[in-house]
């Protein structure tokens, strides 16, 4: 047939350059992974629009992906009306702080949801969005309760303290206003959520502490304990 090739179907092995393939004979299985999640999962843009186009699927996809995609996907759920309690609370959980911050912002929306053991998170910026979460629940739940009276005096951050005493105000549970009270000695940031947070507070103590505010070296903090005395008028 003289110099034409005849091509067939591959029938024994064949030495091959390194990480090559027949492509009409056998596809490596990885390669193949690698080609169908490419296809199944879809990328972070493809997720945040489906939040705004009513596409669930490519959202609920989004969870199956790369810390990125999955905390854009819990958002683009939550914007459908489609993130279940479930899905956060397995969220709260997930290897990457970012999924689990963002799954504790979603959940201040979710009051079933369970936050204990996320106020007790390895990571300072997910323990405070919880904690802001919590505030939001206003659950007075003892343990809840408890948990964000110890992060107001222990945590070493001062925004996780910030956050803990702005939460214990807006529950407003006559456990927590002595160490409300106390946080109105901490850095000026703390100093004004803490005057703020005994709004919901009365009494003699709660009273002297706000007058000590108006004396405050920081005018954030004098400006606070009197527009809070106002408004108690």
């Amino acid at each position: 047939m003289g110099n034409r090739r005849e091509f067939r179907h591959c029938t024994r092995p064949r030495r091959r350059a390194r990480h090559s393939y027949c492509v009409r004979c056998f596809v490596r299985s990885d390669h193949a992974d690698r080609l169908t999640q490419a296809v199944t999962i879809p990328n972070r843009r493809a997720v945040a629009i489906a939040g705004h186009t009513g596409d669930t699927v490519t959202a609920a996809a989004g969870l199956a992906g790369d810390a990125a995609v999955r905390a854009t996907a819990l958002g683009a759920l939550e914007r459908l009306g489609k993130l279940s309690d479930e899905q956060i609370t397995t969220a709260l959980n997930d290897d990457d702080v970012r999924v689990r911050r963002r799954a504790a912002e979603i959940a201040a929306a979710h009051p079933a949801v369970d936050l204990v053991s996320t106020l007790s998170d390895t990571e300072p910026n997910v323990v405070e969005t919880a904690a802001w979460a919590c505030g939001e629940h206003e659950s007075n739940r003892p343990e809840i309760v408890r948990r964000l009276i110890e992060l107001s005096t222990e945590a070493a951050e001062p925004l996780v303290r910030e956050a803990a005493v702005a939460a214990l105000g807006a529950i407003g549970d006559p456990a927590a206003v002595d160490v409300i009270i106390a946080a109105t000695s901490d850095k000026p940031a703390v100093r004004r959520r803490a005057v703020l947070a005994l709004a919901p507070f009365e009494g003699d103590h709660v009273d002297a502490a706000i007058d000590r505010a108006l004396k405050d070296r920081d005018w954030q903090v004098r400006q606070a304990a009197e527009d809070l005395g106002r408004a108690q008028l």
